[in-house]
């Protein structure tokens, strides 16, 4: 009887010890899939037991009972390509031959395995639909790598699943509807990858999520009501494309942060009654209303950045703002009124920020009077398949021909100044009354471009020269951004931390700068959503002796995404835009280009339509570039052929003068 328990006392170890290799084996297998990263190289001379290795910052293997429940490695390939195609790319990714089929299989072998996570190695391509044999997984974390395509509809059978992680991927499909399967997901994180279309609804049906993070996609429409999800505690969808109205949040949440979306509406009374909200980010959407005056005053608040909406109307002259609110940002709105005492900016404990406003406040810049005017940059991603038809027909049919029409129309007609296109002769040449026509009409130009400011618009902005060479570090040749026959192109950022570009122009030094400021002053007081908007300019020299100023810097919006004729090569074919997102640029285009003929006085007819003068920003919507430049240098090119004309007359004399000279000595 003795030899029996002795047999099965070494049956059971050996049994043991074949588990523990066989696991080894499959680590073993999995650094080879990894082409063995240093984080592994431990696994080479270690003759213990595995599940005793201790663990450390960038390696943690754990077990329980001799099988793999934890596998956690962070490598050092950051994945921060930004023209990233899908294949693999030298000292970033994986080689050529890696194959995350292989790698995924092999993974599929640690069956008990609970926490899994492959930071930052390499891995490139789809992930398999395979992933979803990880059946005991708990934690799935595979950030900061190259996978792309489509998240797998399978992944929602991991029923398991705690924490799912694919932050900084190139994932660039549809997020799956399928989620709500995973009841038992708290931590659901895909920020930094290029997901596109809805929101899906699912998510909202996940009732054990604390924790949602969607931030830099390009997620569109609508943001579904999300009161349902009682513990969630943080929702970062920053910078996508949801374009609906604030929906219903949750009462505990904590964070929420909405920036540099499209979203629109007024702010709802409901937020004020988040009294768990401590960080609040509703920056650079189209909110229109006024804040909500509970916001400030929330007992855990102590973030709260509303700037560059289109919110108007005055804050109450008592507002009230909780005792942790440590920042807040109103700027760049409508509000007018009195800066309530608890946004004054005196307090050491409390930084706000409120510029661009029309506040009746001593403090940071504000604009004089109703310098906004409203505009309606959303758009509507409801259309009904009739009206796109109608839309997409129209254009392609009309389009060339209103081109043909524009440039047979300009080479037809006679080339005229720009004041005859904003002016009326009013007066004829009249000798016996002392003052010429040309100094009548002038005063009319300036009459007609004071027309655009009676709604208290501020006349160009003046910067000074030290501001334009701190803004680009002196003009280093880092900020460079090309050269154009209409000057030098310089990035730069001011001291408030708004990036813009600055344009160089050498002028004549007989260009009346009186007519320059005029023509600068009518240019500044263009206002749309699709174009790039002139916010001052610096003469160089001074303004005291007009025929000493020849060096002027224009200073326009910084315009992030590129220009149009980018987005049309087939070299980079990640950045090519579809032919929906086309037609929706050259709409814009047109949008601008009405406004600049009919609506304003005197109206903009030369827009220079090209495509490296049309510029996306960061939504990809579309601002017409360059259209006022012919007004500034219609002026310099008249001198410029006005002296080559002269120059060609002396060269003309001159050399009658050394014929005449040359016949008499013969």
């Amino acid at each position: 009887m003795g030899y029996f328990y002795l047999f099965l006392l070494v049956l059971f170890s050996w049994s043991c010890h074949g588990l523990q290799t066989y696991q080894t084996q499959l680590l073993l297998q999995i650094r080879k899939h990894l082409e063995y990263p240093s984080q592994l190289q431990i696994l080479d001379n270690y003759n213990g037991d595995l599940c005793n290795l201790s663990a450390m910052s960038n390696l943690t293997i754990s077990c329980q009972d001799n099988f793999v429940t934890e596998f956690k490695i962070r490598g050092d390939k950051v994945a921060n390509v930004s023209d990233f195609n899908g294949y693999a790319i030298p000292s970033k990714t994986l080689s050529k031959t890696f194959s995350i089929d292989s790698l995924v299989t092999t993974l599929t072998r640690l069956t008990s395995l609970k926490v899994l996570s492959l930071v930052s190695l390499g891995i490139w391509g789809p992930l398999p639909d395979k992933i979803h044999r990880l059946y005991s997984l708990e934690f799935l974390d595979l950030s900061s790598n190259f996978m792309f395509g489509s998240i797998p509809p399978q992944i929602s059978r991991m029923v398991k699943l705690q924490t799912l992680t694919l932050d900084g991927n190139y994932f660039n499909d549809t997020i799956p509807n399928t989620l709500d399967s995973l009841s038992n997901l708290s931590v659901l994180s895909f920020r930094g990858n290029r997901l596109k279309g809805q929101f899906p609804s699912s998510i909202c049906r996940i009732s054990s999520l604390t924790d949602v993070a969607m931030c830099h996609n390009k997620l569109s429409g609508k943001l579904p009501d999300l009161s349902s999800l009682t513990r969630l505690r943080v929702l970062d969808v920053r910078e996508n494309r949801l374009d609906s109205e604030l929906p219903v949040m949750p009462q505990g949440l904590v964070t929420a942060l909405l920036a540099k979306n499209l979203l629109s509406g007024e702010i709802p009374a409901q937020f004020g009654v988040l009294s768990h909200l401590q960080h609040l980010d509703l920056s650079f959407n189209q909110l229109s209303g006024t804040p909500p005056s509970a916001l400030f005053d929330l007992p855990s608040i102590s973030y709260l950045n509303l700037a560059s909406n289109v919110l108007s109307g005055s804050l109450p002259e008592h507002l009230t703002c909780g005792s942790k609110l440590g920042f807040v940002d109103i700027s760049n709105k409508k509000l007018v009124g009195d800066l309530p005492s608890c946004l004054d900016n005196k307090s050491d404990k409390r930084v706000v920020k409120y510029g661009g406003n029309c506040l009746s406040t001593d403090g940071q810049q504000q604009h004089q009077g109703l310098y906004f005017k409203e505009a309606n940059t959303r758009r509507s991603g409801r259309k009904t398949a009739v009206l796109v038809a109608i839309i997409v027909v129209s254009v392609l049919l009309l389009m060339p021909l209103a081109f043909g029409i524009l440039i047979l129309f300009q080479r037809c007609r006679p080339r005229r100044t720009f004041e005859t296109h904003i002016r009326q002769k009013v007066v004829q040449d009249n000798p016996t009354t002392g003052v010429s026509s040309e100094v009548l009409a002038n005063a009319r130009f300036i009459s007609e471009v004071a027309k655009l400011g009676t709604q208290g618009t501020p006349i160009c902005r003046l910067f000074s020269m030290e501001e334009l060479e701190e803004a680009t570090n002196n003009f280093d040749s880092s900020m460079f951004m090309g050269e154009r026959f209409t000057g030098k192109l310089y990035k730069g950022r001011l001291e408030s931390g708004t990036y813009v570009v600055i344009r160089s122009l050498t002028l004549q030094k007989k260009y009346s700068i009186q007519n320059l400021k005029v023509r600068l002053d009518f240019l500044s007081k263009l206002h749309h959503p699709h174009l790039v908007g002139l916010l001052g300019h610096c003469i160089a020299g001074g303004v005291q002796d007009d025929s000493g100023a020849s060096k002027v810097f224009l200073v326009y919006d910084y315009v992030p995404n590129g220009n149009y004729r980018m987005h049309l090569s087939e070299t980079c074919p990640e950045k090519v835009l579809k032919w929906s997102d086309r037609l929706a640029i050259l709409i814009d285009v047109a949008k601008a280009v009405h406004f600049l003929h009919t609506g304003v006085i005197p109206g903009v007819y030369n827009n220079r339509l090209k495509t490296n003068n049309i510029l996306l920003d960061e939504h990809r919507l579309a601002k017409l570039s360059d259209y006022g430049m012919f007004i500034i240098m219609e002026e310099n090119e008249k001198l410029e052929a006005k002296g080559e004309s002269l120059k060609s007359r002396y060269l003309l004399a001159a050399r009658m003068a050394e014929r005449e000279l040359w016949i008499r000595r013969c």
